[in-house]
Parts: C-alpha cells; sequence; structure tokens
C-alpha cells in the first residue's frame, strides 16, 4: 500500500476519469470506475471522508421518515442498498434495534404507525435484518426501561443498520487503490485544465502537507464530488459573462456524545422534538450514547461548520423530554460533530424548510463538461457512485475515448470491501474475534481483539500478527480504551493516514469517545507518526496544534 506521500508522486499523466473530492461518493465512484477498466485519479484536498462522510448520524437506513411525504422510490432505493451495503461490509454495517415510541397526544397513533412499519418492510422486499414487531407499554419497559412511560401507548421495534461512516468511505478508496485507482489525499485543486474547446480537460492540483508543490492531471472527464464544496468547485470554472447557479442549500446537522452510564439506552430511540417535532435519535455507540441530528439552513465556511450552545440545548431538551430519569446537562457532554448535508436546491426555496429539502441526488453536466454529483445520502453512495460512472462513460464514448463493449459493468454491489473479504457467512463478530488473538497469538487482551475484529473486519488479522511482533504495538493508546499503538503505524502505511487529527478523528474515533477527546494521547501519536514518516519537530508539532484546533472547534459551542 502506497503512502500518501508516494501516492502524490503518481500524480500527473493523463486518466479517463479524475475525481475531485474523497468523501462517500467520491470513493464511491473512483472504486466503480477503475472496476470498469478505467484509469482513475482522486484528488482530496484533506483527508478522506473530512467532511461530510465522517459527520452523518452513522446510520445506513432506509428513511423511515421519508414514507410521510410519500417518497417510496427513495425508500425502496435506500432498504435495497442497505442489505448490498450489509454485504459488502458486514464488519462495519451492522443491524440495530429502532424503538419508536408513541404517547398518548402524539400526531400518530399506533395504527397509523404499525400500517407505515409493514409498507417499510414490504418495500424491503422483507429482507430487513429483522421483521418489525409491536410492542405493548409494558414490554417497551422491559426492553428500554429509560424511556418516560407516562402515556406511552406502545412502541413499534423495527431494524435498519448502524456504521462507521468514515471508515466505510476508507475501505471503499482503499478498494479503488486496489483495483489500479491513485488516491491522493492533501491535494486541492486550484484550477481546472481547458482544452481548445474550451471544456475542462484536468486540473492543477497543489500538495497542501508537503512544500506546496503543483502538478497538472489530464483527465477525459472530471467529476466534482465535494459535497459541501461543490459551488465552490464549480465557481473554477467560470461561465464567461456570468456567474454559475447555486446548486446546493446546505443544511447543518449535529451530534452530541454522552456516557452510556449517563443514558444507558439500548435500541436507537426515535424522538419527535417537543418544541418542532422534528425527528431525532438518541442512538447506542458502546460505551457511548450519541444524540442527534439538527436540521439548520448554513452559509458558512464548510470546513468551520461547528455546534453552537443553542444546537447542543436543542438536543438535551428532546433527550430530558423522553428520558426525564437521566436528565442531561452540557457539563454531560462529553464531544460533538457538525456536518452539512449537501442538498440540491429546489428551484423556489422560500418558505420550504430545511426539512422538506429533497434528499434526491442531481447529477448536473455543465457546458465546460464538468460533471458534479450533489444531494444524496450516505445510504445510497455505491448506487450514486455508479450513475455518475455510467454519465461518464456517456460523454467518454460520444468524445470518442471509450467503444460499446469496450468496459466490463458495474459490479460493485457483488464484491465485498476489503475487510469483508472473508467474513463468516453467519456474520459472527465473536468468531473474528477469536480469530484475531489467534493471529496475535494470545498477546492482545479480549477487549482489543473485538474492537480490531469490528473496526478492520479480516483485515485485523495481520494487523494483529504485526502487533504479536511488536510489543510496542500492543499499548493502548489511552488507558482503558482498547485502541492500540500499532493502529497508528496501521493508520499511516495502510490508510493514506498523514495527520495527527487523521488517526484520531478518522482512523481511531477517538476524538469522539475519549473523555478527553484524546488531547493527552497527541503527542504520543505524533511522536509515533513522526518516526514513521521522518517529520521535522517543527511538523510534528504543527500536526499536534491542528489536532488541538480541531478540539477547539468541537468545543466552541461551550462558550455560547
Amino acid at each position: 500500500m502506497p503512502t500518501r506521500r508516494e501516492m502524490w508522486e503518481q500524480l500527473g499523466g493523463e486518466v479517463d476519469v479524475l475525481v475531485v473530492g474523497g468523501g462517500i461518493v467520491g470513493a464511491g465512484v473512483a472504486r466503480d470506475a477503475v472496476r470498469r477498466g478505467l484509469s482513475v485519479a482522486l484528488v482530496e484536498m484533506r483527508d478522506l471522508a473530512y467532511g461530510t462522510s465522517s459527520r452523518s448520524s452513522k446510520l445506513v437506513h432506509g428513511g423511515l421518515r421519508y414514507l410521510e411525504h410519500y417518497e417510496f422510490s427513495m425508500v425502496f432505493e435506500s432498504v435495497s442498498e442497505r442489505r448490498v451495503l450489509m454485504d459488502l461490509a458486514p464488519h462495519l454495517v451492522n443491524p440495530l434495534g429502532f424503538l419508536f415510541p408513541v404517547y398518548e397526544g402524539d400526531r400518530h397513533n399506533l395504527f397509523v404507525i404499525n400500517a407505515g412499519m409493514w409498507l417499510y418492510d414490504g418495500l424491503s422486499l422483507f429482507r430487513s435484518p429483522k421483521i418489525h414487531k409491536n410492542l405493548k407499554p409494558k414490554e417497551v419497559m422491559e426492553v428500554e426501561p429509560t424511556l418516560d412511560s407516562r402515556g406511552l401507548k406502545g412502541a413499534p421495534l423495527f431494524y435498519d443498520c448502524s456504521t462507521d461512516d468514515a471508515r466505510l468511505t476508507l475501505e471503499t478508496a482503499l478498494d479503488a487503490i486496489a483495483h489500479g485507482a491513485t488516491v491522493a489525499t492533501g491535494a486541492k485543486v486550484v484550477r481546472f485544465l481547458r482544452g481548445d474547446d474550451g471544456r475542462v480537460c484536468g486540473a492543477e492540483v497543489e500538495d497542501t502537507l508537503g512544500d506546496a508543490d503543483r502538478r497538472e492531471i489530464r483527465a477525459k472527464v472530471v467529476i466534482n464530488a465535494t459535497g459541501p464544496w461543490s459551488d465552490r468547485v464549480r465557481e473554477l470554472s467560470p461561465v464567461p459573462g456570468r456567474p454559475k447557479r447555486s446548486v446546493l442549500r446546505p443544511t447543518k446537522g449535529i451530534h452530541a456524545v454522552v456516557t452510556h452510564e449517563k443514558l444507558p439506552v439500548a435500541h436507537a430511540v426515535t424522538c419527535f422534538h417537543p418544541a418542532d417535532e422534528r425527528v431525532l435519535f438518541a442512538l447506542p455507540w458502546g460505551d457511548r450514547t450519541y444524540l442527534g441530528t439538527t436540521d439548520t439552513d448554513y452559509q458558512g465556511d464548510p470546513a468551520d461548520v461547528a455546534a453552537t450552545g443553542s444546537d447542543v440545548d436543542y438536543l438535551l431538551e428532546a433527550a430530558n423530554h423522553y428520558f426525564p430519569d437521566f436528565p442531561l446537562e452540557r457539563a454531560d457532554v462529553i464531544s460533538t460533530w457538525a456536518g452539512l448535508r449537501p442538498l440540491v436546491a429546489p428551484p423556489e426555496s422560500a418558505g420550504v424548510s430545511e426539512s422538506e429539502v429533497s434528499r434526491e441526488h442531481e447529477i448536473l453536466v455543465g457546458r465546460d463538461g464538468l460533471l458534479t454529483i450533489a444531494g444524496g445520502k450516505l445510504t445510497t453512495y455505491r448506487k450514486m457512485s455508479a450513475e455518475v460512472v455510467d454519465r461518464a462513460v456517456d460523454l467518454l464514448r460520444l468524445t470518442g475515448h471509450v467503444r460499446h463493449g469496450q468496459l466490463s459493468a458495474s459490479r460493485t454491489e457483488r464484491e465485498p470491501l476489503p475487510g469483508g473479504q472473508g467474513w463468516p457467512a453467519d456474520d459472527d463478530h465473536s468468531k473474528v474475534a477469536r480469530m484475531v488473538s489467534e493471529a496475535a497469538r494470545g498477546t492482545l487482551d479480549e477487549d482489543i481483539c473485538a474492537h480490531l475484529a469490528d473496526t478492520y473486519g479480516m483485515r485485523a488479522l495481520p494487523l494483529a500478527r504485526t502487533a504479536a511482533e511488536d510489543e510496542s504495538a500492543r499499548v493502548r493508546i489511552v488507558d482503558g480504551r482498547p485502541e492500540i499503538m500499532g493502529q497508528i503505524d496501521w493508520a499511516v502505511t495502510k490508510e493514506l493516514a498523514a495527520t495527527v487529527s487523521d488517526v484520531l478523528i478518522r482512523r481511531t474515533q477517538l476524538f469522539y469517545r475519549d473523555l478527553d477527546q484524546a488531547l493527552g494521547a497527541a503527542d504520543t501519536v505524533a511522536g509515533r507518526m513522526a518516526e514513521l514518516l521522518g517529520w521535522s519537530d517543527a511538523e510534528r508539532k504543527a500536526s499536534i496544534a491542528a489536532y488541538r484546533e480541531d478540539v477547539e472547534r468541537s468545543r466552541r459551542w461551550r462558550d455560547d
């Protein structure tokens, strides 16, 4: 596996497809295109999953609430893709029970909601992880005793899936690399190249993590998959005489993390906010619980999006309404994250609330030939990516670069992601954890083996073998937690990690889960990375400082 620097060195020359943006859709496009036989380069100005793709609600779901707006095709597509992703990444996409408590006075009664549940299961062709069932109030309190029982009429229990969004993005990119794609992080597009016909034919890219070196990449098709940055990237290819129409109406969603002891939920609990009846969730996350999400318009810099005090208070208000015996205060919040939904702006958005803006995606082909994908959901990323590549192939055929029958068909729904290759057919996570323990020759504790299995899938086995040979790799990064130093080595040498933030936020999630957001481990992590990457002392300190800035951004709401 090339390092990030080696990937940068591979850039240059000409490719069939240049993908701008290393989020879930950009990674999906690269994977789909290279598997069809196209030459592919992907450039990302920061890290894989830096933006929205590591700041979602971490769910692979059908979108039950879309039934209320009669968006049946979106739900069908989503539940179908949920099944596909469970097969592609069984270690990362796992069934999760959702409780939908119904109380006296709620706008929908149990009969209506139960009918919606049957429709939801039907649209999945009854291939949900489990078919829903209706619980009576006593049964609800047996499985979720933290809920408020006053006025409770009952609760359907249905199933969707949880995921690690950042690692799903990463493994999609790793699969693209394994099939020949060049994926360069810390590579920012500064301008587009144009041919004699005025069409975009590549980009000039700057190394933002090195010496600001620049390279030109020629491409037959350029795809803009930058999510919340889509409009800004489109502006790099201006239309003479007039500004480009804005494509996006970005909305902000924030999440807040507390300890499981503070809010011990066993299921994802669906809540209607008492103030405005917006749907949000309380979600179990191992030894943590997180609350989310909000939905508010956002006009600022996508790189500086952060939770506000009112955002956090909004979530706490809902939690305290549904779980009155486990009241939460601001001081209970360990960490927050904020992400932007790159929603496609409706033609007339005045009077349309944030939650009413469609989650459908749109593919735009500019007069300059630039392809832009906007909107959509994490759950449907693979299908969205295939549609974008279909459009790119059409352009390649129109320009004579590709002939019919020259390329393979898209097969991304059939081949597991790297960590899912060889996963047990019975989906037994504990079996894989035992295999990890055997690979480590008994040198790793049980909780570490389970953590590695759930994080890396079958890729955990070579990692464990490496740890068995290196005592320092078996040391816990934070006392009492299962993450180990060997994961830092793996992130740098196998997963393109190039900064402390890459490791602590998107490769290990210690940023969210540790009580101090891993601030106490930042020096140790940076020291280990410095040895692997040959950092100078100034580079090491700069990476630590950048991580501390990320932590401060996530805590900015405390000053409101």
